[in-house]
């Protein structure tokens, strides 16, 4: 039996798994663990014994680390095994989107009951769809069905006060100020109460949103 086939079932046995079908890529979760704790070679070194050299060979996967010195990198790193041998997380993208939306140029969406203006509407893929509404209604007769859409929704009163109907709960009142979140399929109108139509924050997910 060779060494690195010593050293694989050396491994193992002591995390108490079977063959891996795919390698371990120890040399590549080193360096993870090593860079998120901005730690330098020279300081994982200090930390376990184990020679700059030999760290950066095993970050580049050109040797595989016996099995002593996985034993270094646990104890000098203060991490367990199943740390070490779990796979490296994939680099989260950020793309550093925006959209600026000056007071009154949203896209506006009028109806018999209510005003929306849609925000940050040139992006494209949101996760979230937000939208100012100005509440002209003033009787729930005035909508001729529940207002239901897929996912979920925030709320907050900017201006004025309003009547939160909903499909499963007692009519609520909301001033100025005050928020709600609730589930947007579920059956829901606004109505204004106040002497002037009410204005309202509302952001929602959308429906294929996790």
């Amino acid at each position: 039996m060779s060494a690195n086939t010593d050293q694989e079932a050396a491994l193992r046995i002591a995390s108490g798994r079977k063959p891996f079908v795919e390698p371990l890529r120890l040399g590549e979760r080193l360096k993870e663990i090593r860079l998120a704790n901005q730690w330098t070679l020279e300081d994982v070194s200090q930390r376990t014994g184990l020679a700059r050299s030999t760290l950066s060979k095993i970050e580049n996967d050109q040797i595989s680390p016996t099995f002593t010195a996985v034993q270094k990198l646990i104890g000098g790193l203060g991490i367990d095994l199943p740390q070490l041998l779990s796979p490296p997380k994939p680099q989260s993208r950020t793309f550093g989107r925006r959209d600026l939306t000056r007071t009154g140029e949203g896209q506006q969406h009028p109806t018999p009951t209510y005003e929306h203006e849609l925000l940050s509407w040139q992006l494209a893929q949101k996760r979230m769809i937000p939208f100012k509404t100005i509440v002209r209604a003033r009787s729930f007769e005035e909508f001729s069905e529940w207002v239901r859409h897929d996912g979920e929704e925030f709320l907050i009163v900017l201006e004025g006060t309003i009547r939160l109907y909903t499909e499963f709960y007692e009519p609520l009142e909301l001033e100025r100020g005050d928020s709600i979140y609730f589930d947007s399929d579920m059956g829901h109108a606004l109505v204004s109460t106040s002497d002037h139509d009410a204005v309202v924050l509302s952001v929602c997910t959308r429906g294929d949103a996790s």
